[in-house]
């Protein structure tokens, strides 16, 4: 068709300076092979569906309650377990101990013994253990005031102040979601061989879905109980809109840089299928149909309520931006350009507004950017070839880390962070190098200081050693040696950012994952934590489909009519 009219070759890869910069990265914005939309994408396709098949939830809103999923190849549970927890109790943090709600995903059958193990263990999270018939493990708390809101609403039969889901977008708020083989659960490389979860994070991503329709079960229920038979459902149109929330802080910085071969990996498949749609012509078709999708990105930030200023400031500058590219297209359409010019002369613009384009042109071409969701496993394998010289390993880091060489690591700004763990918390923390205690214990995340101390020892000895004969006298070098040389040798290779700096902005690497996962409505609380709403706009259980939901905005028609319910 005319809106996918192509030059029948595929533009090159952006180069890794421009697409691993951290301030771009932190920019990306959900696309078709995000995790969420490649899920309901494989669930509209192959026919799945969700059911509830056990609900023992008490007059108050707490009990046990089982939804059933069948897939063409096998069938799961998710079991839920809500408890009654005081407002104090009620933290985001890892090591909180209580939680409103507690789940987890299974394969197969469940019975009475079973669902008693999984009572006695599911509710505990890491404290308990589950069996390797349990795939994921999570848990979530309340939006109080989004909760308290739906169930007084509803129980008077009327719907809930829109602007009040506006402000948070989620009934239920997930703190932690695992799926790696800890605690007893199946371990991760079990999911390669499963036909239905053998795309990247998609039993995690499964489960999180499912607990979304459990959220709105659960306040319709609650409704139910308290307003009894003028209880009224929630808009449909507003059911959509309500996701499910969720609160990321420094804990998934590390999983980006201790995984290089993973980032290269999904960032490489978003770059081809970037490619791919690079080398189609701009035709009326194409922009009758992104204009629409811009028109919603505008009006999406314009609805994304957050607190930080930066990020408001951000969104101002995006929408702003936005209008200008959307004339541009207009202009580029009538001198017939490919895509990849657009792309190339919207680098004058905010990396927000190049990055919302870039999802919604990758919207309009299905056929050539579906595809890349069944390559973002990878290989994780960090080595060293045969042979490699002092002297190839040196070409290879100017060439590939130049970002890093030309660190001033004599400079205190530049070191001015370290990176450990903590006992108390449990999680990844910054501490202020020469300041505060721990440096004795700092995290090995400073990939730009051992690329930089490496090059430097490497200079010290003659060009034409090998590397075998280098490491031998100075192993200390071996692990970043070995990483290096690999992701010198990938499309994209590390992240571009020295994590020490003392302006260096971890919110970046947070909102890369997240993007990845699917993720909107970022709302950043710091520069350290963020909370996103997933699965928002996307559709119910009961009307799975594969049309696109990118940016979802705020329903006008939530009025309790035969419209407003379709």
């Amino acid at each position: 068709m005319d809106a996918h009219r192509c030059t029948g070759t595929q533009s090159q890869l952006r180069h890794p300076d421009t697409v691993m910069a951290p301030e771009r990265l932190g920019a990306m914005h959900q696309s078709r092979i995000s995790f969420v939309r490649s899920l309901i994408r494989r669930m509209a396709n192959q026919k799945w569906a969700v059911s509830q098949v056990q609900w023992d939830i008490s007059e108050q809103g707490f009990g046990v309650a089982v939804y059933r999923l069948e897939t063409p190849n096998h069938h799961y549970h998710l079991v839920v377990f809500s408890d009654a927890i005081a407002d104090e109790d009620r933290n985001d943090r890892v090591i909180a101990e209580k939680w409103d709600v507690t789940f987890a995903l299974v394969q197969g059958d469940i019975d009475k013994a079973f669902l008693s193990q999984l009572q006695n263990n599911v509710p505990l999270q890491e404290a308990g253990r589950n069996s390797s018939q349990v795939l994921v493990l999570a848990r979530a708390n309340k939006s109080v005031r989004v909760f308290d809101h739906l169930v007084s609403s509803l129980a008077e039969g009327q719907q809930p102040d829109s602007q009040v889901l506006a402000d948070v977008g989620y009934i239920l708020r997930t703190t932690a979601v695992y799926g790696n083989g800890k605690f007893g659960i199946a371990d991760f490389e079990i999911l390669d061989e499963n036909p239905d979860f053998n795309l990247s994070f998609s039993a995690q991503m499964c489960a999180v879905y499912m607990l979304r329709q459990f959220s709105l079960d659960w306040v319709h229920f609650l409704a139910k109980q308290k307003g009894g038979t003028k209880a009224a459902q929630l808009a449909r149109p507003l059911q959509r809109y309500l996701g499910v929330g969720n609160a990321t802080g420094l804990g998934m910085a590390p999983y980006l840089i201790r995984h290089p071969r993973i980032v290269d990996q999904w960032l490489s498949e978003r770059e081809k299928a970037l490619a791919a749609v690079s080398a189609c012509t701009i035709t009326p078709v194409a922009n009758n149909t992104i204009s629409p999708l811009l028109h919603r990105a505008i009006a999406h930030l314009s609805q994304v309520v957050t607190i930080n200023e930066h990020q408001q400031k951000l969104n101002a500058e995006a929408i702003s931006d936005i209008h200008n590219i959307m004339a541009k297209i207009t202009a580029a359409q009538q001198k017939k350009w490919l895509w990849k010019q657009l792309i190339e002369d919207n680098q004058q613009y905010c990396n927000e507004a190049q990055e919302i384009t870039i999802s919604c042109i990758m919207e309009l071409y299905p056929e050539l950017v579906d595809s890349h969701e069944n390559s973002m496993n990878a290989d994780e394998t960090l080595a060293l070839a045969p042979g490699i010289t002092v002297q190839k390993l040196t070409e290879v880091l100017k060439e590939r880390y130049r970002w890093a060489l030309d660190i001033d690591f004599s400079s205190a700004e530049n070191s001015y962070w370290f990176w450990y763990r903590s006992e108390d918390k449990e999680e990844p923390r910054m501490g202020i190098r020469g300041e505060e205690p721990g440096d004795d214990r700092e995290l090995a995340l400073d990939i730009a200081r051992q690329v930089y101390r490496l090059h430097a020892a490497l200079a010290a000895v003659e060009p034409s050693q090998t590397l075998a004969e280098f490491l031998l006298h100075q192993p200390q070098y071996r692990s970043i040696a070995r990483r290096a040389w690999t992701l010198g040798h990938c499309p994209m290779g590390d992240i571009q950012m020295n994590v020490l700096n003392q302006h260096a902005l971890p919110m970046h690497l947070l909102r890369c994952k997240l993007a990845m996962f699917g993720a909107t409505k970022f709302d950043p609380r710091s520069d350290r934590w963020v909370r996103v709403t997933f699965f928002q706009g996307a559709p119910l259980t009961d009307e799975i489909h594969d049309q696109e939901w990118l940016f979802p905005l705020l329903p006008t028609n939530t009025e309790s009519t035969p419209e407003a319910q379709a």
